[in-house]
């Protein structure tokens, strides 16, 4: 059933075969060597504003950067910025030049701490409900929404980043958890290969 599938490029994580592998109906990458940070604290949503980025107003929901970056926000007083592919050097600023001071605004790496796999494909929910509780159809689940909840008995923080012309899926899942969920991945994408 898999034997349509295109490996496309080597893995930034050792564990991996394949970094992108599309099936013609589905195609999954390992976004993980892309820039990602995260910013906690009664403070943080306002330091983040202070430095140019446009916040989602409430939990759950994300929006884009005029950089092709990402601001996700995950409660009241916790943020996840994930970078495009043509600007990491955003992300990796913010790290270098976060400071502690009297705010309460605290730095969270996430790029040891998070794998980040994207989804692609008209059928990523069809494929996502054998996996997930929550209902991930374009109707429920529109783009901006974030979800976190439980993807193959695991934790996971699914993004809907779809674009007009590209659906897709953001999937964050603990690192240790990566090679894992790549498996499941793949086994699910196999009833839809064309």
């Amino acid at each position: 059933m898999m034997q349509n599938m295109h490996v496309l490029a080597a893995g930034p994580l050792d564990h991996l075969e394949a970094a992108s592998i599309d099936n013609g109906a589905i195609a999954l990458h390992d976004s993980s060597h892309q820039a990602r940070v995260g910013f906690r604290g009664r403070h943080a949503a306002w330091y983040l504003q202070q430095r140019g980025f446009v916040l989602p107003d409430q939990p759950n929901q994300c929006c884009w950067q005029s950089d092709g970056s990402l601001v996700a926000r995950l409660s009241q007083t916790e943020f996840l910025i994930l970078a495009a592919d043509n600007a990491p050097s955003r992300i990796q600023h913010e790290e270098q030049s976060w400071q502690m001071n009297e705010l309460s605004c605290f730095m969270l790496p996430r790029q040891d701490t998070h794998a980040w796999l994207a989804i692609n494909g008209a059928q990523q929910a069809a494929m996502m409900a054998k996996l997930c509780a929550v209902d991930l159809s374009s109707d429920k689940f529109l783009p901006g929404a974030v979800a976190q909840t439980s993807v193959a008995r695991a934790n996971a923080l699914i993004i809907n980043a779809s674009l007009p012309d590209d659906e897709q899926f953001w999937l964050l899942v603990d690192y240790s958890m990566a090679a894992y969920f790549w498996d499941v991945l793949l086994d699910a994408m196999a009833e839809f290969a064309r």
